[in-house]
C-alpha cells in the first residue's frame, strides 16, 4: 500500500550517499529500507552478500512505491568490492568498538555528509546484520562511527529504523527542514473596528448577565478577556463566528419554523406536467 503523503505529480528527489546493507538476513528488511530511502531523497542502495531471497511478494510490498530502489540496488560478493568506489565511509554501530575513531550521533555526521557530497566527494553509510550490527572489521573499514542516541537499556534499532534515522538528517542537511506545507489562512485578519465591535457586544452582554463582579475587578476583567482573544490572533471569519454565538445565547434559541401536516389520509397532490 502506498501511503496517502505519495504525490506522483512532483519530481523524485535522488541522491545522496549510499546506502550499504551488509549481509543482511530479511529480505522484507531490505524492502522497508529501501522505502525509507525513499522518504528521504536517497536512491543508491548496495547489498553485500544479502541472505535473504529478494524475489519474495512481501520483501517487494515493503518497498511499498520504493520499488525502483529496492529493483535498482546493487548486489556485492564482499564489502570492499561494494565500497570501492567511495572517498568517505561512516558506519552505524550501537556498541563502543573501542578503535579510536571519531563518533558522532546522525544530527551531526549527515550536515557534514551533505557538505563535503555538494563538493562532489562520494560517501557510504554501512549498516551490519540485524542480530549481530557490524563485525569489528567491518567498522575497521569506516573513516567516522556513527551511533544514535537512543534508550541505553534498549539501544537494539530495526534495520529500516536506522536507514529511516540517517535519511532524516540526510533530508534535513541537504533540503532543509521546513514542513512540505502550511496552514492556508481561509479568511482575513479581523481588521481592529470589528474586533472592538465584537469586544463591546460580549462585555455589553456579560455585565447584564451579572458577569462583571465584584464592580471593582471590571477593568481587570475585561482586560483579560479582550487579551485572550488577541492572542488567539482572529480571522473575520472567528469574529462572525463568535458573535453569532454570543448572540444566540443571549437572545435564546430560535423558534423553529412552522410546517404544516397534513391529515390523516390525504395524499399530496402530484406536481402537474408542463404544457
Amino acid at each position: 500500500m502506498v501511503g496517502a503523503g505519495t504525490d506522483r505529480t512532483k519530481p523524485l528527489i535522488t541522491g545522496g550517499p549510499a546506502i550499504v546493507l551488509v549481509r543482511p538476513q530479511l529480505a522484507v528488511n531490505v524492502g522497508m529500507a529501501a522505502r525509507a530511502m525513499a522518504n528521504f531523497g536517497l536512491s543508491d542502495l548496495r547489498l553485500v552478500a544479502p541472505r535473504g531471497d529478494l524475489t519474495r511478494e512481501d520483501a517487494q510490498a515493503a518497498a511499498a512505491g520504493a520499488l525502483h530502489i529496492f529493483e535498482g540496488a546493487r548486489i556485492f560478493p564482499t564489502l570492499p568490492a561494494a565500497v570501492a568506489d567511495l572517498n568517505v565511509l561512516w558506519a552505524t554501530t550501537a556498541r563502543e568498538r573501542g578503535q579510536g575513531k571519531r563518533i558522532e550521533a546522525p544530527a551531526a555526521a549527515l550536515p557534514r555528509i551533505a557538505a563535503r557530497h555538494a563538493q562532489g566527494e562520494k560517501h557510504g553509510i554501512l549498516f551490519g546484520p540485524e542480530r549481530t550490527g557490524l563485525e569489528n572489521d567491518e567498522v575497521a573499514t569506516a573513516d567516522v562511527i556513527i551511533t544514535f542516541p537512543v534508550n541505553p537499556a534498549y539501544a537494539s534499532l530495526n534495520l529500516a529504523q536506522s536507514v529511516l534515522l540517517v535519511g532524516y538528517e540526510w533530508f534535513r542537511a541537504a533540503h532543509g527542514d521546513a514542513p512540505p506545507f502550511e496552514l492556508v489562512a481561509r479568511s482575513p485578519p479581523a481588521p481592529r473596528d470589528m474586533v472592538l465591535s465584537f469586544f463591546e457586544y460580549l462585555e455589553e452582554s456579560l455585565e447584564r448577565s451579572g458577569f462583571f463582579r465584584p464592580e471593582g475587578k471590571q477593568p481587570v476583567m475585561r482586560r483579560n478577556l479582550r487579551n485572550i482573544f488577541h492572542r488567539i490572533g482572529l480571522t473575520e471569519q472567528d469574529v462572525r463566528t463568535l458573535r453569532g454565538a454570543v448572540v444566540r445565547l443571549v437572545e435564546g434559541p430560535r423558534a423553529a419554523p412552522k410546517t404544516r401536516r397534513r391529515p390523516r389520509g390525504e395524499r399530496q397532490s402530484p406536481p402537474e406536467s408542463e404544457a
